[in-house]
């Protein structure tokens, strides 16, 4: 159960980032005014709306999991700090908290990125994976493992190339 809470966690964060990207980098002139009220250039719009988009992708998908979630925090802190700094102000101060809660959550993702259900998660899997079987035959020609399984060659494709499989030992 809570490999399917963190799962859906990481997509609706993720999601958040990649609709704000997609909406910084088709809709800029939207946003111009509060870069502009924030004394930021707003030649980052496009590229800040790239960074979310690529960011929220790699977080839907789970592939660098960790190093994404903590960019992502760091930028959250960023736009807090530029965007939303007047506290006492309803809406901002709201808007802060939210940021606060949304950067909490991509700490919880940093801290459990490579959960099962990742990219991460797989990959790991696989490279623990091969290192076990690499040691496992390092060990075999170690021990002078003569005893190799029964290899049949055959041309199975009909490109004159012989393949080998294993002998079949039941039919």
């Amino acid at each position: 159960m809570s490999l399917i809470a963190a799962v859906i966690g990481r997509l609706l964060l993720a999601l958040l980032f990649i609709v704000a990207g997609l909406q910084k980098i088709v809709n800029s002139a939207a946003v111009a005014p509060m870069f502009v009220e924030a004394n930021l250039p707003t030649s980052l719009i496009v590229p800040i709306g790239i960074f979310e988009l690529v960011a929220g992708i790699l977080l839907a998908i789970g592939l660098m999991t960790r190093l994404v979630s903590f960019l992502l925090f760091l930028w959250v802190l960023l736009e807090i700090f530029f965007f939303y700094n007047q506290f006492t102000d309803p809406v901002e101060g709201t808007m802060a908290l939210l940021l606060a809660a949304v950067a909490g959550g991509l700490l919880m993702v940093f801290a459990y990125g490579q959960m099962r259900g990742s990219y991460d998660y797989m990959r790991e899997r696989r490279r623990t994976y091969e290192a076990e079987l690499r040691a496992a035959r390092a060990e075999g020609r170690a021990e002078g493992a003569t005893t190799a399984p029964r290899v049949v060659t055959t041309d199975v494709d009909g490109d004159g190339i012989p393949e080998a499989r294993p002998r079949r030992r039941w039919f």
